[in-house]
């Protein structure tokens, strides 16, 4: 009866249960009735292109594609909503939905409706909210408008922000179609809320459900993410989410079940490099999004100890540029050197000329100023401050920011890494894919940063996250199920993670960071040979894990699961995981593990794979090494059997692969192999 008087909403589409407002001893009463699973807290989660779909090989003119199929597959946006006005999502050419679609277009304040292309746009709203969140599919945000034009925004030429990044913006699969589900909001994106969506997606006849969205689980049957998902690989949904921004200190990955497809963040071959002129001539690069054209040939030139207020006791650094801290009289007019990034909103609101910021974190990523500005490294802004305390008129200009071409990919800074705790012998993330300075499209119902003091509204914004990355692979799943519409979520997620591409320059925490490599979306059509999973394999995993059989039903849906009597999965992970990882013990001295792994022959018919180990600081041994098939879906089964002794003591991590190369063609089916210490 408590339950029933306090209940918001209802889940009864895809799963069974319910969200209530109960107190913690009401909560207590609830998790001990018969029926009753489990109940867990409502949390709040947060929010984790022109070049990047050339940059993994899908380019717009050469790139086979089967359109009609292509046409037929709907990819599921959780986010902030969408802006369907956006010319990414023009529907010119489109027919009706599929007929399998089941989802509906809520109206809500200053949204117009849906179309051929964005064919479903639903909020969800039943947690606490702030008091500017208007009850609307829209997006006021540009975050979901961002992420699903990422994935399938049609062509649309000429696309940039004021000029940077010109170009073609364009979604990795153009011809599918798009249904948003707003789930995040002012205050964060809120665990009843993504429930609710999970449950309306899955019954509404959606391919693929991308969440750009984190937090952090303490177990599989707390996160509603995970739970979801399983639901929804039930029904041969894949679910793609972003491995998190918390990079790059070790064991910050989120999103981690093994039926989740995790995705982290890689940069591309463009860079947005924003100069530094000096009055002596001298030259420095910054990175950063400026848009802003300067007006003068040069400005007078400050750093934050000379701009100090000295009329008023103050607390905070100077130097920093901390509020409160600052001469208006002094900084107004003028470029202002601020040690760290926190100094903008600071120097802006004093009347500044411009912000230069010293610091030698996220130099891969270009943050957008909201004022004339970049960020230089801690070294080049000693050479700056030294310029400044060397004259009584110093000077400097910051240009416009320019696109760059460097070397890539590599993992971004900010991208989470593993080791994960929650299924240790799992390596995440899964795979890599562009999430740096991201161009795509933007809502017109926000300005280009949202702070305060903005005035710039743009269809088309650059943005950085895993919440870039995550809709690339999303887009990739929905490719590769245009040419194999059969192939389970497993068998998709395995051909995208056995062809992807290494990492040109290898992160330090190797696949820590990178998991199997840049996704390679054309190659994963012909992977040769595919490690598959079926649903009640996930089942036994967890058993193995230790969950009990309660657990298991409320992660599955089901009670079939029975631990105490199930059969566990053989092997160090219990899975056939397309990776082999291995965490060793913090007490442990020999490496001793075995891995069961099975594989199916969707290349040619008459085929045979030789194994080849590549690794160093330990025996690898793969039984039987070579692998022969006589016919298509032919399954063959192998082990590969570590051996070692540890000489290391605090972190370290082995790093090779497993390859299996075929003799009579041109596959090659990598696995990486890992070994590490947990955190």
């Amino acid at each position: 009866m408590i339950a029933r008087n306090s209940k918001i909403h209802s889940f009864g589409r895809s799963f069974n249960g319910f969200a209530a407002r109960l107190l913690p001893h009401e909560a207590k009463l609830l998790a001990q009735k018969e029926g009753v699973v489990s109940v867990f807290p409502n949390r709040v989660k947060k929010l984790l292109t022109t070049r990047s779909w050339d940059f993994v090989g899908l380019r717009e003119k050469v790139t086979k594609r089967n359109n009609q199929t292509e046409s037929d597959i709907i990819v599921a946006v959780f986010d902030t909503g969408i802006w369907v006005e956006s010319p990414s999502f023009n529907d010119t050419g489109y027919g009706p939905p599929p007929k399998k679609w089941n989802g509906t277009c809520e109206t809500g304040a200053n949204f117009t409706g849906c179309n051929n292309k964005v064919i479903g746009a639903q909020y969800f709203n039943h947690g606490q909210y702030s008091p500017e969140d208007i009850d609307t599919p829209l997006d006021l945000d540009g975050h979901g408008t961002h992420t699903a034009s990422t994935a399938a925004g049609i062509p649309v030429k000429g696309a940039s922000l004021f000029g940077l990044a010109r170009g073609t913006a364009r979604g990795g699969v153009p011809s599918a179609r798009i249904a948003s589900y707003k789930v995040c909001w002012g205050f964060g994106c809120q665990d009843v809320d993504i429930m609710a969506a999970f449950d309306a997606a899955i019954a509404d006849g959606v391919d693929i459900i991308s969440i750009s969205i984190g937090g952090d689980g303490s177990s599989f049957t707390e996160d509603p993410i995970a739970i979801g998902a399983f639901h929804a690989l039930k029904k041969g949904i894949m679910t793609v989410c972003a491995a998190g921004n918390e990079g790059p200190a070790l064991g910050t990955l989120q999103n981690v079940a093994p039926w989740v497809f995790t995705v982290a963040a890689s940069t591309t071959d463009r860079r947005f490099e924003t100069s530094v002129k000096l009055g002596n001539g001298q030259n420095v690069s910054g990175i950063a999004v400026n848009t802003f054209v300067p007006k003068k040939d040069f400005y007078p030139l400050i750093n934050g100890a000379l701009a100090k207020n000295d009329s008023i006791g103050i607390s905070g650094n100077p130097s920093d540029c901390d509020p409160g801290t600052l001469s208006r009289i002094k900084v107004k007019g003028k470029i202002v050197l601020c040690q760290g990034s926190g100094g903008e909103a600071v120097v802006q609101e004093l009347g500044g000329a411009g912000i230069i910021m010293s610091q030698d974190v996220f130099r891969d990523t270009a943050f957008i100023t909201t004022a004339p500005g970049t960020y230089v490294s801690l070294q080049d802004g000693q050479k700056i401050n030294n310029y400044i305390n060397s004259t009584r008129s110093a000077l400097g200009v910051i240009y416009k920011t320019r696109t760059v071409k460097i070397i890539a990919p590599t993992i971004a800074s900010f991208s989470s890494r593993g080791p994960q705790r929650l299924g240790a012998n799992i390596l995440k993330p899964d795979i890599a894919a562009p999430g740096v300075n991201i161009l795509a499209a933007f809502t017109k119902f926000t300005t280009v940063t949202g702070r305060v003091g903005d005035k710039r509204v743009v269809t088309y914004n650059v943005e950085s996250g895993t919440s870039m990355a995550c809709p690339h692979v999303s887009a990739a799943v929905a490719y590769v199920k245009s040419f194999h519409p059969n192939w389970s979520p497993a068998a998709i997620k395995s051909a995208l993670m056995t062809t992807a591409r290494a990492m040109k320059i290898k992160p330090q925490e190797a696949e820590l960071a990178s998991g199997s490599g840049q996704i390679n979306p054309k190659a994963a059509l012909h992977p040769g040979l595919i490690y598959d999973i079926k649903t009640n394999a996930y089942a036994g995993f967890l058993c193995k894990q230790g969950y009990r059989s309660e657990d298991v039903a409320l992660i599955t849906g089901s009670k079939k699961y029975n631990c105490s009597n199930m059969r566990l999965s053989k092997g160090a992970d219990g899975l056939n995981y397309p990776s082999i990882n291995l965490q060793v013990r913090t007490n442990e001295t020999v490496i001793s593990a075995v891995f069961h792994r099975n594989v199916k022959n969707v290349g040619l018919a008459n085929s045979t794979y030789k194994a080849k180990v590549i690794m160093k600081g330990i025996s690898i041994t793969v039984r039987p090494n070579i692998l022969t098939f006589n016919k298509r879906n032919q399954r063959k089964s192998f082990k590969v059997i570590l051996r070692g002794k540890l000489v290391n003591k605090g972190f370290w991590y082995l790093s090779g692969s497993l390859v299996w190369r075929g003799s009579n063609s041109k596959h090659r089916v990598r696995s990486p192999i890992f070994v590490s210490p947990p955190v």
